[in-house]
């Protein structure tokens, strides 16, 4: 449990320092090759510690008894996660601009009437959803580890964004909420991209738990 967690910290405190304070630094030592470079390696390396500090640990006790209500709670927070996740995968103003021109602040519509950081609730639902339904202590160190590196990065995003384009994402924050649904339920625009790739991308990864893992998540629970 210890060098789990050891190697869950690394994994994602290296993110926060790379990401934020140490990033202009090494960028004007290393330019921003080197630097994606060095960011993709100390990621790699410390999400590999992770992985094999957790497969190397024993098994524990789960922290509470998992029925098929706290299943069903955690099968529809799948699907809501992996709609926020295919929603913003299209015109994610969070994305790097190729062209850096000056943007209009648009309208929310879709996902990003949800919250403006969909892709990230969507990695923190997926987390508090693996959480619920296996309380081993292993798992609630990984996943949580998710859920503080979606949450507080989308936090750090927003300061960082707010510093690049003054111009811009003050107004898109003042237009939108963090916290789902925080500013009422406003679900217009919502296209195929968002609900038909969030329902197939559901399907097919819940369907993979069974010959991958073993155990049948998600409808397949009910359905198999």
């Amino acid at each position: 449990m210890e060098e789990v967690a050891l190697a869950a910290t690394a994994f994602v405190g290296t993110h926060f320092l790379l990401s934020h304070p140490l990033r202009g630094a090494l960028v004007r030592r290393v330019g921003e090759r080197g630097f994606l470079g060095l960011y993709s390696l100390v990621a790699a390396v410390t999400l590999g510690w992770l992985v094999v500090a957790y497969r190397a640990a024993p098994p524990a006790r789960a922290l509470w008894p998992v029925g098929d209500g706290l299943w069903a709670v955690a099968t529809v927070v799948m699907l809501v996660a992996s709609v926020l996740f295919m929603g913003s995968l299209v015109r994610n103003p969070a994305l790097p601009d190729p062209t850096g021109r000056a943007r209009p602040v648009p309208e929310p519509r879709g996902v990003f009437a949800i919250t403006r950081h969909p892709m990230m609730w969507g990695f923190a639902l997926w987390g508090a959803a693996h959480i619920l339904v296996y309380p081993e202590p292993l798992n609630v160190v990984l996943a949580g580890a998710i859920v503080v590196l979606a949450l507080v990065g989308a936090a750090a995003q927003d300061r960082k964004k707010a510093r690049l384009e003054p111009g811009f994402w003050p107004e898109w924050e003042r237009r939108t909420s963090f916290v789902p649904f925080a500013r009422g339920v406003r679900l217009r625009g919502l296209g195929g991209h968002a609900l038909g790739g969030g329902l197939v991308v559901w399907l097919v990864a819940t369907w993979a738990h069974l010959p991958l893992a073993g155990w049948a998540a998600g409808v397949w629970r009910w359905v198999l």
